[in-house]
């Protein structure tokens, strides 16, 4: 059998701590999850803290990280591996999850409904009992370590009939939900993140609790706390409120005019 090799993406290792402000128990959740081997699938809507949430896990728990953002041209091949010339010489090499596993990481599927649903099955047997990954076109077995983890993402919010995580894959997993956190804790959040002042960032939340309440009603989703964090960095940096909040808000939750014209002009009632 041939070596197999890595060509990328590496593991990736945490060095220093990311700030993350838990929610309620997911730390703990996450941590016996862990403990008893079993798999961990984070929901929520986007911006809500999960990948930040795996990094601070990560850091925590000093395992090495390997993420992979799913899409819809993902294959079986691209998370286990496949042969390729290289050197003239045809050598295996690993995908990411496979990588994961010989080193005894954590390996994050982010956003994996969007991957193929024919894609997803290949971790069925690391996500139960088992704990194993057949390379079949390298003719090994590999049985994932104690220091494993297999976590993976995904939000309720885009589920459609063409989108949806089967029950054959969710169930092997313990789900952690996610959403924007409570508006103290979330004002405590951009202003560490960003260092902007109370007066703008409490602007911040009421613009988002805006247009969180126009999700269904011509936006797919409000203001993520990612959203107020970037735009609160802008002003920190000199830019107008109504400025950065069009860029770094408005721009990214729509391309409809007359949806972006009622996003501003709720920012001007507040800026």
């Amino acid at each position: 059998m041939p070596p197999a090799k890595t060509l990328q993406p590496e593991a990736r290792r945490i060095e220093h701590e990311p700030y993350y402000e838990p929610i309620a128990d997911e730390v703990a959740l996450f941590e016996a999850a862990e403990q008893s081997q079993i798999p961990v699938l984070l929901k929520g809507p986007t911006g809500s803290g999960k990948t930040r949430f795996i990094e601070y896990v990560a850091w925590k728990l000093r395992r090495p990280l390997i993420t992979v953002s799913c899409h819809d041209d993902l294959t079986a091949s691209d998370l286990v591996g496949r042969y390729l010339i290289t050197n003239h010489e045809t050598v295996w090499i690993d995908g990411p999850l496979a990588h994961a596993v010989r080193v005894g990481g954590i390996c994050y599927l982010d956003e994996v409904v969007e991957a193929r649903k024919d894609t997803t099955v290949v971790i069925h047997p690391l996500a139960d009992d088992r704990r194993m990954l057949p390379l079949e076109k390298h003719g090994e077995l590999l049985r994932a370590p104690k220091a494993f983890v297999l976590a993976m993402s995904y939000n309720p919010g885009y589920q459609s009939v063409l989108k949806e995580l089967k029950q054959s894959t969710r169930q092997r997993f313990v789900a952690i939900e996610f959403n924007y956190p409570a508006p103290s804790l979330e004002a405590k959040i951009v202003a560490r993140e960003s260092g902007l002042d109370a007066a703008r960032t409490a602007g911040l939340l009421k613009l988002a609790h805006m247009t969180r309440n126009l999700k269904g009603n011509g936006l797919d989703e409000g203001a993520s706390t990612r959203l107020l964090v970037h735009a609160a960095k802008l002003m920190q940096r000199g830019i107008a409120p109504r400025v950065a909040c069009h860029g770094a808000i408005a721009e990214a939750l729509s391309d409809d005019a007359e949806m972006l014209r009622a996003i501003d002009e709720l920012t001007a009632s507040i800026f």
